[in-house]
């Protein structure tokens, strides 16, 4: 594989609609890199520190039924939904995307993925595009965080 540095840099919304209209089988994942993440080539529940058969990640494949809405718009709410994970998980999270094979489900219903192919990296702008997009929507949602009691 290829350093991560060599990775090319999504930096709009468009570029990722693009992406997801010619592949299918993408997903983002929000970690330090493929490098790091590809060297144990799978997540830990973090609750048990059981190993899990794949990479945590969200899918990026359009849904049947959101029908023909905006590409952009699904793309943003993907984003949007995890946005708080590099304040979470602490220093050089950041978003990528890569393609792959399912091979189970987390704790929270993700996606574990195997075979794992990287594709790009998402820049940071593409989260603040992400946002205003979700910020013109008349309805309002909020990002998946959970607190902690």
């Amino acid at each position: 594989m290829s350093s991560s540095d060599d990775l090319p840099v999504a930096h709009a919304l468009a570029d990722l609609a693009d992406l997801i209209e010619r592949e299918q089988g993408l997903y983002v994942r929000w970690s330090r890199g493929p490098e790091t993440d590809l060297h144990s080539a799978s997540s830990t529940d973090e609750l048990t520190g059981v190993p899990m058969p794949g990479l945590s990640a969200n899918p990026l494949d359009i849904e049947d039924w959101w029908g023909n809405r905006s590409r952009t718009l699904w793309v943003a709410r993907r984003l949007y939904d995890y946005a708080h994970l590099p304040h979470e998980k602490g220093p050089g999270v950041r978003p990528w995307v890569l393609a792959g094979r399912e091979a189970g489900r987390g704790p929270d219903n993700e996606p574990l993925v195997a075979d794992v192919r990287p594709l790009c990296w998402i820049d940071q702008g593409v989260i603040e595009e992400a946002r205003a997009e979700v910020a013109r929507q008349e309805a309002e949602w909020g990002p998946l965080r959970r607190t902690g009691r």
